[in-house]
């Protein structure tokens, strides 16, 4: 009985050791789950508070790196890796659709090597923070599978160095791909969205996919 309590505290300690181990474990899994989402979104909101011109790439390229491809066709994951390297210094904005967890890098153009690297803004379309209809383009199955799910009032963002400015969601349609109606000049300020429909379709999807927004005054 001597012998075995002489052994009880040092037990006692270990155990609360293994305990303590254990709870840090669980603590390191839950903060890096959340981890680079938090990140990003940290960058984010430093940059509305901070819009100098490093900040805005920094906050860019947090979003780059973590970039969420879950949806995304493995093709679309590759051209993007390819694609987005030192791709932070050229990027025009930022469009962000929060009920949708959606942050995205803007490039000027509309072309296969601007949409690699993610949305862009279409040329002849109103520019980033000037009054009109400002057309974005990108890959349905890449950052804009998530407009999948996008419904009116859902409110989009699009930041650049100079402004910050709030869209909600309107309406949506199906249109044919020779359908330039829908980037039409607007007296209001517009935003318009477009990517190819159907969101799943196997080879050139043959309609397209708009989303039509309204600045919020």
């Amino acid at each position: 009985m001597k012998i075995y309590s002489k052994f009880v505290r040092p037990l006692r300690l270990i155990e609360g050791s293994f305990r303590v181990a254990g709870v840090a474990c669980a603590t390191l899994f839950v903060v890096s789950s959340w981890h680079q989402p938090a990140f990003a979104q940290r960058a984010i909101e430093q940059f509305y508070d901070e819009r100098s011109p490093n900040t805005f790439y920094a906050a860019v390229a947090d979003i780059i790196t973590s970039a969420d491809q879950r949806d995304w066709s493995e093709s679309r994951i590759a051209s993007y890796d390819r694609a987005s390297i030192g791709a932070a210094d050229s990027a025009i904005a930022l469009l962000r659709i929060p009920r949708l967890s959606l942050e995205a890098p803007v490039f000027e153009g509309a072309l296969e090597p601007e949409l690699d690297r993610g949305p862009g803004r279409i040329r002849g379309t109103a520019e980033i923070g000037h009054r009109g209809n400002l057309g974005i383009a990108g890959h349905r199955d890449g950052f804009f599978r998530v407009l999948k799910d996008i419904e009116p009032g859902d409110e989009i963002e699009i930041l650049d160095r100079a402004s910050a400015v709030k869209y909600r969601v309107t309406e949506t349609w199906i249109v044919t791909p020779d359908a330039v109606h829908v980037l039409d000049p607007t007296d209001e300020n517009a935003l318009t969205l477009v990517t190819c429909y159907p969101f799943y379709f196997v080879g050139s999807a043959p309609e397209r996919f708009i989303v039509r927004a309204t600045a919020v005054e």
